[in-house]
């Protein structure tokens, strides 16, 4: 097959196997791309084009790729509209960091395909250091293994779907951003946007004393002391700080 397709729906799954009963391994969001090698029943078998994770997506939630998207989502959610008014508003919404392509513009509103959204909703595509800028999106969402959006996340999708917020590439699992990135740092010299791993668990710091990170044991994404979390996880899974890296 060896096709790119782009994702139609606000959020799908990626499988292990193609089998919706399958372990979900991660998530793609709308106007986001994947590469299809094969085709397994209802299944495209790939990867996604950001990260090259490996996996299943349903073939019916995607449509053949024919332009790279040019603005995405910033807000934390956007509503779409069958008019460019407010008053056509549908229940239908698009989630932070979805990929879109404005084809026509009208007043305060863009159109992405059949739909119109309002131009406070999204910006342009560009590299950017400041990865930070949009966490609080994710305040309290729900800890989900596999995760990718607002709607549910895990603790190395956050660290992913922020720093794809600014235009970076990030892997998809704690461990092998572990090895992605290089630079050390200790405990002493912490500060905003450093990363500490532990063995299958990520965090990002948002100041020297502070982290935000998605919490298993809490079930939802939320801000921890950082000296704290390092000693709860050890007291309650005896698993010890790994490293500190610098993005």
């Amino acid at each position: 097959m060896n096709k790119i397709f782009t994702c139609n729906q606000p959020v799908i799954n990626i499988y292990r196997k193609p089998d919706i009963k399958s372990e979900v391994i991660s998530q793609i969001l709308y106007g986001e791309k994947f590469y299809a090698k094969n085709k397994i029943k209802n299944f495209l078998q790939g990867y996604s084009v950001h990260d090259r994770y490996q996996g299943y997506a349903k073939f019916n939630f995607f449509t053949i790729f024919n332009k790279n998207k040019t603005h995405k989502i910033k807000s934390k959610e956007a509503f779409l509209y069958f008019k460019p008014n407010t008053k056509s508003k549908t229940s239908k919404k698009l989630l932070f960091n979805s990929k879109i392509t404005l084809t026509q513009q009208q007043g305060k509103f863009i159109k992405e395909d059949k739909y119109w959204i309002q131009k406070k909703d999204i910006e342009q595509i560009k590299n950017s250091f400041n990865f930070l800028k949009n966490y609080k999106h994710f305040l309290h969402t729900k800890y989900l293994w596999g995760g990718n959006s607002v709607k549910g996340i895990d603790c190395s999708g956050l660290v992913q779907e922020l720093m794809k917020s600014a235009n970076l590439r990030c892997p998809r699992d704690s461990k092998d951003q572990q090895k992605f990135f290089k630079k050390k740092v200790s405990i002493h010299n912490i500060q905003k946007g450093d990363l500490l791993f532990w063995k299958g668990h990520v965090a990002i710091a948002i100041s020297k004393t502070k982290l935000i990170h998605a919490f298993g044991p809490k079930k939802k994404v939320l801000i921890m002391p950082i000296l704290k979390t390092i000693n709860t996880i050890k007291e309650n899974s005896d698993l010890k700080l790994l490293s500190i890296k610098r993005p």
